[in-house]
């Protein structure tokens, strides 16, 4: 049995960890700003108030992570999974989730301020509610209109037309 990574409030900024297993890691706290996880397992990892910023986790699995109050902007989160991830309170301001699965995420009081969400599905999370969808790119008007119907703040930003 592999031991799991236990490496809360490490000092791993601008790391480069593309396609690394680091399931069930404890990172909480960690800086990672400026990271490469590409393609990187981090299912259940607990990135609880982690530091992201900028870092590029293209396509990776974050399946059932913890990201409560987890720092992410500028993030690159295209393709990445985190269906069952628990992103509350985190901030998400310029990420760009194109494509990422929100399936059942808990995505309350997050804020996605000039996120690009092309493609991805915030509708199908399990809680918006307080989540901040102040000029976000990439929303239909049907996905604005159901975040909105699930208590997120959403702003009168034109939504893409399809």
């Amino acid at each position: 049995m592999t031991k799991k990574p236990n490496l809360p409030k490490a000092n791993l900024s601008s790391v480069n960890m593309t396609g690394d297993d680091l399931t069930d890691a404890d990172l909480e706290g960690a800086n990672l700003g400026h990271a490469t996880l590409r393609d990187t397992n981090l299912e259940r990892a607990n990135l609880t108030a982690a530091d992201l910023n900028h870092d590029d986790l293209t396509r990776a699995n974050l399946r059932g992570a913890k990201l409560p109050a987890a720092n992410l902007p500028d993030a690159r989160l295209g393709g990445a999974d985190l269906a069952g991830a628990d992103l509350s309170g985190a901030t998400l301001h310029r990420a760009d989730l194109r494509g990422a699965n929100l399936s059942d995420a808990d995505l309350s009081r997050a804020d996605f301020a000039d996120a690009n969400l092309e493609g991805a599905n915030p509708e199908a999370a399990r809680s918006v509610a307080g989540a901040r969808f102040r000029s976000t790119k990439g929303l239909t008007s049907e996905q604005r209109e159901a975040v909105a119907d699930k208590w997120a703040v959403v702003d009168d930003a034109e939504p893409d037309g399809r």
